[in-house]
């Protein structure tokens, strides 16, 4: 069994492109939310957390402050390094057990929109890119969460270039409203079920 990671852009439909590969039967392993669940559950990682951000880091137990992280990790670069030293490889190691305990599928996929930053894309066979236009991304975004476009603007500037990622792909999917994306997904599903 194959294990592939599905990365890209904020913006660029990764979630819409891992809905049609979980259609197909497809285990999908989705880090973001499994951090979020870590962060709350991992006593290990609880305690680190409270290490770096003090006790205000939590509401109550198992109950994360996100308000305070973000202001204090999206100010300071340092803490926000170490945070996600932190919880990296607290997902790594979750990703894992959970790759271990699939079975009777072709492959499975990891979605992580830090696929590559994390170094997390290492531990996978191959990497699928979700790629979007810029403009569209920033559309859908802001539409998705409210959000003011400079405020996307400042996400996305944070990110690893989309063409870097494209580069680095094993399989690209493109999400600009022009090409289906059914048809993409089962060209890469045929490719890795035989």
């Amino acid at each position: 069994m194959q294990h592939l990671g599905i990365t890209g852009g904020i913006g660029s439909g990764k979630t819409t492109v891992c809905k049609i590969f979980e259609t197909l039967g497809i285990p999908i392993y989705y880090a973001d939310d499994r951090a979020k669940y870590l962060m709350s559950h991992d006593p290990d990682l609880i305690a680190g957390i409270i290490e770096l951000f003090g006790q205000e880091a939590y509401l109550e137990p198992q109950v994360l402050n996100r308000a305070h992280i973000a202001q204090v990790a999206f100010n300071d670069k340092d803490k926000l390094a170490q945070l996600n030293a932190l919880v990296h490889p607290a997902v790594g190691r979750d990703g894992l057990e959970w790759q271990a305990a699939q079975h009777d599928v072709p492959y499975t996929l990891k979605e992580a929109a830090l696929l590559y930053e994390s170094g997390s894309y290492r531990s996978l066979d191959k990497i699928i890119v979700v790629t979007a236009p810029l403009q569209l991304r920033i559309e859908r975004v802001m539409a998705r969460d409210g959000a003011q476009r400079e405020d996307v603007e400042a996400r996305i500037s944070k990110q690893m270039p989309e063409a870097e990622k494209v580069n680095l792909a094993d399989f690209v999917i493109y999400n600009d409203g022009e090409q289906a994306l059914i048809p993409q997904v089962m060209g890469i599903h045929r490719l890795l079920s035989v």
